[in-house]
């Protein structure tokens, strides 16, 4: 039975219909990724079913008492000023006792007897493990300044902020439109587990498809306003997809057929209607429709000329960069090469951006040289967005670059048959920027970065908000491209496809250079981890030798007090060092792995000297 669903549902945008009569229902525990290209209604649906917006016909259903989350792709923060006041819910009780804790605790002067009868109703709500997974979540997402206003941050800060409120609330269903966007792949990684951590209703919108197989069990597919629906994961829908489509030709082929035989009888009847069938004339005009339907399917078409590329591309000499004192790039040094294709890898806030901004020379490092090829012509595409004014139309976005755009076979075309090519027919050419989609504006921006003709390829986070059907002729695209790519991209799938090669920003400016993609580096660092496991468990396996003492004393006073000072010392650092292997048993970052490694290994050493002089004096008792 379903908990959520829609009742002959309908929506129209800008006078036309997305779908009509949709019914589109969730069970409890199930797991369900919406799919279809920019511009289909994926996004209205999932606002529809949070009830977001009212549709234009039909209504949505759904259990009493049901609590639904809701991951917008630009989250509302209306009557909010802090990051404390969105975080914590003034109607939830046990979230309320939390930020009282919090605050009391970050506050100069603790209140011992308030800290106390707050420590005591959160033992008594049992919400102690409520309050870990509040700071698990928070820390993952990296939000740390509880008293920032939301004015203050940037778009991904915002989108992180609203993701952190929706998992702490814990919904019945959780409505996520594009998770994945401004994450790192780390937080992605955590973020998957936690999803399929129990029976959880998730229905999500992602264009990352390692994100799509590891979270869904099933797959449904909005096409032309009709709901396709199919069991299992990313790989199977493809193949069931391409088994429809089949199918769909072959119709297709047959009303084509069927139609020119009924065009020439209407065209043989008299001209009034009520002398003709009028079922035979209805049926004349959906065939007339269905016959249509080949023509419809379209595809992006990625094609434009790259400028020669001389021999010197793009040099780095030991550059370094700063921000408030906190170190990005530290004396790093590369030469660019022909087909270099290079993924950046790190942490948000690890200077990805900062590293682009330095070679495209919006920024200026503060030390070393950045020397770039005299063919060497740069396209960027940036995560920030189309920058558009509101009375934009979309055919001015491309006229304003140029009024013809030189093709790879060396042909010119205007710019509105470049438009009909990324899937802007003519009457949309001239709609206003702001009517179109996120996805839309994506592709948009993407066609203005290709126009330059550029042979140093950036892109910085280029899937966000496209629809795998846009990343799929993008990928084949860029494995293609003859020039040099730069990507960075959360996307594991997109970066394993189109890199060869990495750039991994680490803490103090590091920046490391590992061959091969993301998937190799990531079965690496697993390697590097299990190694320094097995490596920690033998310490603790060994146990210290015993030299055998020929000589008999008794102990003085001053070695009786040594002896039992001893005896608790170590207690102390064997629980000491329990505890860190249970930590060590529960993380997967390779530094902190490292960090505790050590600390453990140095412990053992204090631990075997400390037994040695133990049993050394025992000898003597």
């Amino acid at each position: 039975m379903s908990i959520l669903a829609t009742e002959q549902v309908s929506h129209s945008f800008h006078d036309r219909w997305l779908f009509t009569n949709l019914h589109f229902g969730l069970q409890k525990g199930d797991r369900v990724a919406l799919v279809g290209i920019n511009g289909t209604g994926k996004s209205t649906l999932l606002k529809i079913l949070a009830g977001q917006i009212v549709p234009t016909e039909g209504k949505v259903v759904k259990e009493r008492g049901i609590k639904i989350g809701f991951l917008s792709q630009e989250p509302s923060f209306s009557g909010m000023e802090t990051v404390n006041d969105f975080i914590y819910s003034s109607d939830n009780e046990q979230q309320q006792l939390i930020k009282a804790y919090e605050n009391l605790l970050n506050s100069d002067k603790i209140d011992q007897q308030l800290l106390a009868e707050l420590t005591d109703k959160l033992s008594a709500m049992e919400a102690w493990e409520y309050e870990h997974n509040i700071k698990t979540i928070l820390n993952r997402l990296q939000i740390s300044d509880f008293n920032q206003t939301i004015d203050s941050l940037s778009g991904g800060q915002k989108k992180r902020l609203s993701l952190a409120k929706l998992l702490i609330d814990e919904p019945d269903v959780y409505i996520l439109d594009e998770p994945t966007n401004h994450l790192d792949i780390e937080t992605i990684e955590w973020l998957e587990k936690l999803l399929t951590t129990g029976n959880k209703t998730v229905l999500l919108v992602t264009h990352d498809r390692y994100f799509l197989d590891n979270v869904c069990t099933e797959i449904r597919e909005l096409d032309k306003g009709n709901l396709y629906t199919y069991k299992g994961n990313y790989t199977y829908f493809l193949e069931r997809k391409a088994d429809r489509e089949a199918i769909d030709a072959v119709a297709v082929e047959k009303a084509q057929n069927l139609l020119r035989r009924e065009l020439e009888w209407m065209r043989r009847q008299p001209q009034a209607r009520g002398t003709k069938s009028k079922a035979r004339i209805d049926a004349f005009y959906h065939l007339e429709e269905k016959s249509k339907e080949a023509q419809r399917k379209e595809n992006v078409q990625l094609s434009v000329k790259m400028s020669r590329q001389g021999s010197k591309i793009l040099e780095l000499e030991n550059i370094s960069k700063s921000f408030s004192n906190k170190k990005i790039i530290d004396r790093f040094s590369y030469i660019f090469k022909k087909g270099d294709r290079i993924g950046l890898a790190g942490k948000n806030g690890s200077g990805k951006s900062t590293f682009l901004n330095l070679i495209t020379q919006a920024l200026s490092p503060e030390s070393g040289n950045i020397i770039v090829g005299e063919t060497t012509r740069f396209g960027y595409y940036k995560q920030e967005g189309l920058i558009f004014k509101e009375e934009d139309r979309v055919l001015d976005i491309v006229k304003n670059v140029a009024d013809y755009i030189e093709m790879a076979n060396g042909d010119f075309i205007t710019a509105s048959q470049l438009l009909t090519l990324f899937l802007f027919p003519p009457e949309k050419q001239y709609n206003l920027v702001g009517r179109l989609s996120g996805g839309e504006k994506k592709r948009l921006q993407l066609m203005r970065v290709l126009m330059s003709n550029p042979n140093f390829l950036i892109l910085d986070e280029p899937s966000n908000d496209l629809d795998i059907d846009t990343l799929n002729v993008l990928e084949d695209f860029l494995e293609k491209y003859a020039g040099v790519l730069l990507l960075v991209s959360h996307d594991r799938y997109l970066i394993d496809k189109l890199t060869e090669q990495l750039f991994i920003f680490e803490d103090e400016g590091n920046l490391i250079i590992y061959n091969g993609n993301y998937a190799d580096y990531k079965l690496e660092q697993e390697q590097i981890a299990r190694k320094e496991k097995d490596k920690i468990k033998n310490i603790q396996l060994e146990k210290p030798l015993l030299v055998p003492r020929t000589e008999k004393k008794k102990l003085s006073y001053k070695e009786q007090l040594e002896y039992e000072s001893l005896e608790k010392g170590i207690t102390e650092i064997e629980n000491t060092i329990k505890q860190k292997t249970e930590i060590l048993n529960t993380i997967s970052d390779h530094q902190e792995i490292m960090s505790i490694a050590l600390d453990i290994e140095k412990l053992q050493r204090d631990l075997d000297n400390k037994s040695e002089r133990w049993l050394e004096l025992a000898e003597y008792l």
